[in-house]
């Protein structure tokens, strides 16, 4: 089994990249990917790790890229010595300390009042997401779980409006060409929009910007939406990816490393590109 998508503490994970790769272990996963968001901080880390457990390791990053809250461009294979990605993730890191506080400002608005410090304690990386605000509004007992911070504060129409700058799609797929990785759309199905307006994008990624992949197998994807998906790859000549997006359970209780929503997923090596997994360390 496989899992080419997780995350670690250098994004919004809930775990350090080592302990990603014993827990990967035990799960007796025979290739990972660390994908953090907008980071390539943990490679080094979960890679050295990963060859120490006898695991395949894929380096990763996902991207986030204009056009829809969730239109996330993988990358896998990537040089973490790239400047084109490095400079590109220092940007990521500038922009989310700028909207942090704006964030903060936002539910100070609402009546709930917590500072940078607070949040802070939950993001080992420095960087800051909306799962670091969640778990410091659970910690100042303004609600009581992660899930009901989204829910009434952080997943709403009213806070999309604060919503970080990102890269054009095209900014973000070349800076990964560039790395000497491939460039994957991730969980296609959490874009919410019909067949017809997803081909039209995966056809305009491909020849604008030099897509490579879909993400076909994913926690939340139907049999139906893999099946659909998969038809777009062979379609346009794309790599088939697949992982989990584990963060934890902390952060999103009802996935697990490796095997997804209640146990459902499972990725064996032959159901995605032989051209990825060729890439891994």
């Amino acid at each position: 089994m496989i899992d080419l998508h997780m995350h670690s503490t250098e994004s919004d994970g809930q775990y350090k990249p080592s302990e990603l790769v014993l827990m990967a272990k035990k799960k007796n996963l025979s290739y990972i990917a660390l994908t953090d968001h907008d980071t390539i901080a943990g490679l080094y880390e979960c890679e050295l790790y990963a060859r120490e457990n006898g695991i395949r390791f894929l380096r990763g990053i996902e991207i986030s890229v204009k056009g829809n809250r969730e239109l996330h461009i993988l990358g896998y294979g990537v040089d973490p010595e790239s400047q084109s990605l490095l400079m590109l993730c220092d940007e990521f890191v500038k922009q989310r300390g700028l909207r942090a506080q704006r964030i903060l400002d936002y539910l100070d608005a609402k009546g709930v009042h917590i500072t940078l410090e607070q949040v802070m304690r939950h993001s080992s990386s420095g960087s800051v997401g909306r799962p670091h605000v969640a778990q410091a509004l659970v910690e100042v007992r303004a609600v009581t779980t992660v899930r009901e911070a989204f829910e009434l504060y952080l997943g709403t129409p009213e806070f999309d409006k604060i919503e970080r700058p990102k890269p054009e799609p095209g900014k973000g797929i070349s800076a990964i060409l560039n790395s000497g990785g491939i460039a994957i759309l991730a969980h296609p199905a959490l874009l919410k929009i019909d067949n017809a307006t997803l081909e039209k994008l995966v056809y305009q990624l491909v020849v604008d910007a030099g897509l490579g992949g879909i993400e076909c197998y994913y926690s939340t994807h139907t049999k139906e939406q893999t099946e659909y998906y998969l038809s777009l790859a062979k379609k346009f000549g794309l790599v088939v990816s697949g992982g989990s997006d584990f963060h934890g359970e902390k952060v999103k209780a009802n996935i697990a490393l490796g095997t997804g929503c209640d146990g459902m997923l499972s990725i064996t090596e032959d159901m995605v590109s032989r051209e990825l997994l060729d890439m891994a360390k």
